[in-house]
């Protein structure tokens, strides 16, 4: 496999017309450069950063018509002293080729992932947001390229990688859907893979949702629609007032990178952290109670996406946001380690200091 990486740089960057102060809503601000490589032949090639633009696919392209697409979500961010570190890329990097893996695609060389991104990042490091709880958003992606219309997997594929500026993905705590009717994955299907198709198959019940009033949807499993598996965008966790417990890993749920460094920072500070079944009627019995104290969300975009409540057939929970500890505690704790703040005990930020000649 020939790894040489071709950078052609813009003529005309956008940056000088961006407002860090003012930035659009997550997801609508794109920096300079985008990434991009062929799989042709059996190898990946055409390894190349250039101009953020648009390319041309076949009408009959597999992915339009088939589904084969998967991707990812992360960050990088600055340090104090202005250094760029991207957030557990390796950990990423290993998540995207398991959803590759799922999705009959091929899998995409870990290290040569990581360089390149470095590579790109150090182009449009000055795309870095400076503001604590802002970052640069990175979404690699993988897609099929035959043209033609046949039920298989594709022999040639496209990897891409874009770099957005972004602030809070939620400014106010989330109003959650119990969903009783749809479902979002089952265990043998593809719901802990990052496959485009996860999320398309759950807009009608988030439209519908947000027409009721809603926020986001809370998805329950499919067969006894009684277990919670994770939020539409994010993995979720409770607080009671003994022990922290999220749904345990079952093959449906997302393996939430986010949701790993919440169990492993819980652990650090000693609070009871529980990966377990999680029964939606026995959270609402616990509410009554008095023993709910917490419920957040663990997502790369949003880091914490605090609750403040759950509806189930009608019947609400409603949490006092300004009350949580834990929560907060958690996003100070990423946020300080992304900043350099606080010591990166856990071997979480990969630097980016490589020297970029185009």
């Amino acid at each position: 496999m020939d790894t040489t990486l071709k950078i052609i740089k813009t003529e005309n960057s956008r940056l000088g017309d961006f407002d860090f102060n003012n930035m659009p809503g997550f997801g609508n601000a794109f920096s300079d450069h985008m990434f991009e490589a062929d799989f042709i032949d059996g190898e990946w090639k055409n390894f190349t950063i250039r101009p953020l633009s648009n390319f041309s696919i076949h009408p009959a392209n597999l992915t339009l018509h088939y589904g084969q697409a998967i991707f990812e979500g992360m960050k990088a961010s600055l340090s104090k002293e202005g250094t760029p570190f991207i957030f557990r890329p390796f950990d990423h990097a290993k998540r995207l080729n398991m959803s590759a893996a799922r999705m009959s695609m091929p899998s995409f060389p870990e290290d040569v992932f990581v360089d390149v991104l470095e590579k790109l990042i150090m182009i449009d490091k000055d795309w870095i947001p400076p503001m604590e709880g802002s970052a640069m958003y990175i979404r690699p992606f993988m897609f099929a390229m035959d043209g033609l219309i046949g039920v298989k997997p594709s022999q040639t594929y496209k990897f891409m990688i874009l770099l957005l500026p972004v602030g809070a993905y939620y400014n106010k705590p989330l109003y959650l859907k119990v969903e009783t009717e749809y479902v979002r994955a089952v265990r043998g299907g593809i719901g802990e893979a990052k496959a485009a198709g996860n999320y398309a198959a759950s807009l009608y019940p988030y439209v519908e949702a947000k027409k009721e009033g809603f926020d986001q949807v809370l998805w329950l499993d499919a067969i006894e629609l009684k277990y919670v598996q994770e939020i539409s965008t994010m993995n979720i966790f409770f607080v009671l007032k003994d022990k922290v417990i999220t749904p345990a890993l079952d093959g449906a749920l997302l393996k939430g990178i986010t949701r790993d460094c919440f169990i492993k920072i819980l652990k650090s500070k000693n609070i009871p952290i529980e990966e377990t079944k999680i029964n939606i009627y026995e959270i609402f019995e616990l509410y009554k109670k008095g023993e709910l104290l917490e419920v957040f969300g663990a997502g790369t975009a949003a880091i914490v996406a605090n609750v403040d409540r759950l509806s189930l057939k009608g019947e609400v929970i409603q949490l006092d946001v300004s009350k949580y500890t834990i929560s907060p505690m958690i996003m100070s704790t990423i946020n300080k380690i992304r900043s350099g703040e606080y010591p990166d005990d856990f071997g979480w930020l990969k630097p980016v200091v490589q020297e970029v000649f185009a």
